[in-house]
């Protein structure tokens, strides 16, 4: 619902670049990968840049967590966004609002929580 009225008040003061054919991305949350450990990162970490466009996919299903939303990049699945951090991305995402996340730092560090993160913007 708050990202929701946010879309609604950023969309009208928004408008008169949304008229001039631009498109405006607003910051949701900058967060770190979660589970990368359990997923592909080992194998892909070579290929992943800077900027690559993520995949956020709702798992209201899962028997972990009901606000799970899974992490892809090119299909693969990089993990999670953190159980903390994902009430709003999973609400988002299930009233239909238009989401871009994108690798925001890389990191060669032992610590899988440290190696990957990414940001989630709100498209208007």
């Amino acid at each position: 619902m708050r990202l929701r009225c946010l879309s609604a008040a950023l969309a009208l003061a928004a408008s008169g670049l949304a008229d001039a054919g631009e498109t405006v991305k607003i910051l949701v949350q900058s967060s770190p990968l979660a589970g990368s450990q359990y997923y592909a990162v080992a194998e892909v970490w070579p290929q992943i840049r800077l900027g690559d466009r993520l995949s956020l996919i709702r798992e209201p299903a899962n028997r972990h967590d009901r606000q799970a939303v899974r992490v892809e990049w090119q299909g693969r699945q990089l993990g999670y966004v953190p159980r903390a951090e994902n009430r709003a991305v999973a609400r988002a995402l299930d009233d239909g609002e238009r989401l871009e996340a994108r690798v925001s730092r890389l990191r060669d560090d032992p610590d899988p929580w440290r190696r990957i993160e990414f940001e989630v913007f709100l498209i208007l």
